[in-house]
C-alpha cells in the first residue's frame, strides 16, 4: 500500500536549542473528521511481507480543561490469509465497529480511557458472542485470552495507538538531537529521525530507523515510519524484516 511517508534519507543534526524547541504545543482540530491508519508489514514464511492495516475514524471535541477524542476501529485490511489475519489480530476483532472514547489533558500528556468498565463490559459480551458464533478454534482462544488480561493490559492495548497519535503523550519520540537522532523543522512539521540497535535475530545485527512528522501547530504525529532491517554478516544486504507505518489524514474513511 502506498503509506510510505516521503522524509529525506538524511536530514542535518540542529543545535540543542532547536531540539529543545520540539516539544509541541497541543491543540488537535476540534469537530473535524480524521483518517487514521496503522499498517504493520511483517515478512512471512515465504519471504513475502504481509501487510496489516488498522483504519480508524477519529474525532476530537473539548472536555471540561482538555480533550475528548471519540476513536471507532472501522475495519482490519489485509493481504494475507484469512487465517493468518484472525491469528494476528484476534484481540482488536472485538473492538472493530466499537466507538471508543478519549480522554486527553490539555497538554497532551496523559492519554486514559473515558469510561473503561463500560468500554470492557460492552467489548467482553461482544467477545462472548462472537467466540460463540465462530467455527474456528483461535476465536475461542481469544476470547479466553481478552477475558483474562489484567484491567492493566487491556487498557494499554486499546491506548496504544492514541499515544503514538499525542506527540507529547508518545514516550517513544526523542526530544534532543544527537546519538543517533536529528531534528528539523519544515514549516509547522517537525521531522525527527532516531537510528538504533535492536536485539539481534539469528545473530544478525538488527538495525531499526524511525522517521515521525509532527505538526507543532496541533500537537499530533502527522506520520510515523518504524523500520526494522536484518544486516548479512558481512554488511554488504540489508532485509527488512517489519515495518510500522501510522499515518494521519483528514475526512471520513469511509
Amino acid at each position: 500500500m502506498a503509506l510510505l511517508l516521503a522524509a529525506p534519507d538524511t536530514l542535518p543534526v540542529v543545535s540543542p536549542a532547536a531540539a529543545a524547541a520540539a516539544v509541541p504545543g497541543f491543540a488537535p482540530p476540534l469537530g473535524q473528521p480524521l483518517t487514521y491508519r496503522v499498517t504493520t508489514r511483517r515478512a512471512g514464511r515465504s519471504g513475502s511481507m504481509l501487510s496489516f492495516t488498522l483504519v480508524y475514524a477519529l474525532q476530537w471535541q473539548e472536555a471540561g480543561r482538555g480533550y475528548r477524542l471519540d476513536a471507532t476501529l472501522r475495519r482490519i485490511e489485509s493481504d494475507a490469509r484469512p487465517e493468518v489475519v484472525r491469528g494476528l489480530t484476534g484481540l482488536l476483532r472485538p473492538i472493530v465497529g466499537e466507538t471508543v472514547s478519549y480522554l486527553v489533558g490539555g497538554d497532551g500528556r496523559n492519554v486514559a480511557l473515558a469510561d473503561p468498565e463500560t468500554l470492557w463490559a460492552r467489548v467482553g459480551q461482544r467477545t462472548q458472542d462472537l467466540a460463540a458464533a465462530a467455527q474456528e478454534p483461535e476465536a475461542r482462544r481469544v476470547a479466553e485470552l481478552l477475558t483474562r488480561l489484567p484491567a492493566g493490559e487491556r487498557d494499554r492495548l486499546v491506548t496504544a495507538d492514541i499515544r503514538a497519535l499525542v506527540a507529547p503523550a508518545n514516550a517513544a519520540i526523542p526530544r534532543v538531537a544527537g546519538g543517533g537522532v536529528s531534528i528539523r523543522s519544515d514549516g509547522a512539521v517537525q521531522i525527527i529521525v532516531a537510528t538504533e540497535r535492536g536485539e539481534p535475530v539469528a545473530d544478525a545485527p538488527l538495525g531499526i530507523e524511525t522517521h515521525w512528522s509532527i505538526d507543532s501547530r496541533t500537537g499530533l504525529v502527522l506520520g510515523e515510519r518504524r523500520q526494522s532491517w536484518i544486516d548479512s554478516p558481512d554488511g554488504a544486504r540489508r532485509t527488512l524484516a517489519e515495518e510500522r507505518i501510522r499515518a494521519l489524514s483528514t475526512g471520513d474513511p469511509g
